[in-house]
């Protein structure tokens, strides 16, 4: 879920690190690829969003959310400090990834309940 976002989105998880957990793919901090691994969260309440921004000014100062287009700068972070997935750190429940017009990311299920990863 982004904090700016409208609506939760699913986190893809490709088996390119050829490691599961629970049968899934695991992720490592590194899985941050927008549209490929962080799909948009439908519309996005941030006036940092240049078209939440536009369509704000357009409407006078009333809000208007813009489409939601992750801009991922940075992995994921902290990422586990004992579990390595492919040589970085696994992904983990309190792992989170910042967009750049703000909006913090975070895992809300992490698809797995068999295995707690430190």
């Amino acid at each position: 879920m982004c904090t700016f976002g409208m609506a939760p989105a699913t986190l893809v998880v490709m088996p390119l690190h050829r490691t599961t957990i629970g049968g899934q793919p695991a992720a490592n901090i590194t899985d941050n690829i927008p549209m490929a691994n962080v799909l948009p969260f439908v519309m996005c309440n941030s006036l940092a969003n240049p078209v939440t921004a536009a369509q704000t000014a357009a409407a006078m100062g009333v809000l208007t959310p813009g489409p939601c287009i992750p801009v991922l700068p940075a992995p994921w972070v902290p990422g586990s400090p004992t579990v390595m997935v492919d040589k970085m750190p696994a992904l983990t429940a309190a792992s989170k990834c910042m967009c750049a017009y703000g909006g913090q990311i975070s895992i809300t299920f992490g698809g797995v309940v068999t295995t707690n990863v430190p």
